[in-house]
């Protein structure tokens, strides 16, 4: 979970000590004298700067020894973040099971738990076992809660990023327009015993594409992730930012009507969802007689070599290539991954089937198909970096700092 590129530049005369911070979050800036170049402060203003984000435990020496200065004259002490001082929790739900995890601030997984939740089950019950797994989570990793800083959640619906409230969500049926932040902020205290802590939410596949460029593909300046399971929803990353539209419904492309007459579970007729999501799949396989429920079935059955669930994964793939062939024209991506249950050769092969037949040459020349690499732990590693995106970024380190005192 290293910082984005800083936007500070030289000759910021205003520049903060959360401008600061990004710059060696980011490793742009690294001593006190790069930092000076960076910004065009006077030594002594970064001295003062710096100084407030030492006494908050934010940064502290680097261990590679001194290095030499832009500015010449004696060596310099590197700076680096302190990612000691505090730990994030991260929760990741689907339809009818989640993950959580205890990480540190640069995306380390100290502890981890998944188990059955059903999203069904309405966002009182689930978001308050939530809670007493960080809880249970927090014992095992050794820590307090009042180290945790903040917890990021990925939910398989659209979020309005602005209330961290989902908006009419296909599967996730008495969650529109739930408070999520508020109900998850007070379990959490329920169960800990410690004061609230910034909650945020976001859509799944978001948070797996978000994961999984800053992981795997940093440099990659358009990035889209397709998730496969339940549903069909898709992540998009660009310059390193999540793409949400306008108001957290972009990359719904479960719900891009393709002609066919199945009925969808948000009340329509034909959506991509309904007859190529992992759900579809398994409802072809359990009219044919072979036991399957879910997306989590196909998965198991596809990894077991099962010929049938095999062919109808690349059915749907070559069903999810045909729209993807626009959404590559569209976005002219450099990196383009498929996730979730179906993730895996008989999709793929669909997928790349129709999507190289049908998009332009010139949309797919630098195109990257893959697999996540991340797999089941993109959604927590996405939700963590989304939080100490947003509490480090510069004009919340200055309230945050105040806060403390600092």
């Amino acid at each position: 979970m290293t910082g984005r590129p800083g936007r500070t530049g030289k000759g910021s005369s205003q520049a903060s000590a959360g401008d600061l911070l990004e710059l060696v979050r980011s490793g742009r800036a690294v001593t006190r004298g790069a930092l000076q170049q960076a910004t065009g402060l006077s030594r002594a203003t970064v001295g003062q700067r710096l100084d407030r984000l030492f006494r908050a435990g934010w940064l502290r020496e680097g261990a590679g020894g001194p290095v030499d200065s832009p500015l010449g004259g004696r060596p310099s002490i590197t700076l680096e973040f302190d990612d000691s001082h505090a730990i994030v929790l991260a929760a990741d739900l689907d339809t009818r099971h989640a993950r959580a995890a205890v990480l540190t601030l640069t995306g380390e997984i100290l502890a981890e738990h998944s188990g059955t939740l059903v999203v069904e089950d309405g966002p009182e019950v689930v978001l308050g076992e939530l809670g007493r797994w960080f809880a249970e989570l927090l014992t095992k990793a050794g820590h307090l809660a009042e180290e945790v800083c903040g917890i990021g959640l990925a939910v398989p619906g659209p979020v309005d990023s602005e209330t961290g409230r989902v908006v009419q969500p296909p599967i996730m049926p008495g969650w529109d327009g739930y408070d999520i932040r508020g109900r998850l902020s007070r379990a959490f205290t329920e169960h800990t015993g410690a004061p609230a802590v910034a909650v945020l939410v976001d859509n799944d596949a978001n948070l797996m594409a978000y994961g999984e460029q800053r992981t795997g593909h940093p440099d990659c300046s358009a990035f889209v992730l397709v998730k496969v399971s339940t549903g069909i929803g898709a992540g998009v990353v660009v310059d390193g930012s999540i793409f949400r539209g306008v108001d957290g419904g972009a990359g719904d492309i479960g719900h891009i009507r393709v002609g066919a007459e199945a009925l969808c579970r948000c009340g329509s007729y034909g959506c991509l969802a309904a007859v190529a999501s992992g759900g579809a799949v398994a409802r072809r396989l359990a009219e044919s007689g072979v036991p399957a429920a879910s997306g989590s079935d196909v998965r198991d059955l596809l990894a077991s070599g099962h010929p049938e669930a095999a062919a109808l994964a690349r059915e749907a793939g070559r069903r999810v290539g045909d729209v993807l062939a626009t959404v590559v024209t569209l976005l002219n991506p450099g990196v383009l991954m498929i996730a979730g249950d179906l993730a895996g050769t008989p999709f793929l092969t669909g997928v790349r089937e129709l999507l190289y037949q049908r998009a332009l040459p010139r949309s797919t020349a630098h195109l990257d198909v893959v697999t996540s690499r991340l797999g089941e732990r993109a959604g927590l590693l996405g939700a963590g970096a989304l939080v100490v995106e947003h509490l480090y970024a510069p004009e919340r380190v200055e309230e945050r700092l105040g806060a403390l005192g600092v």
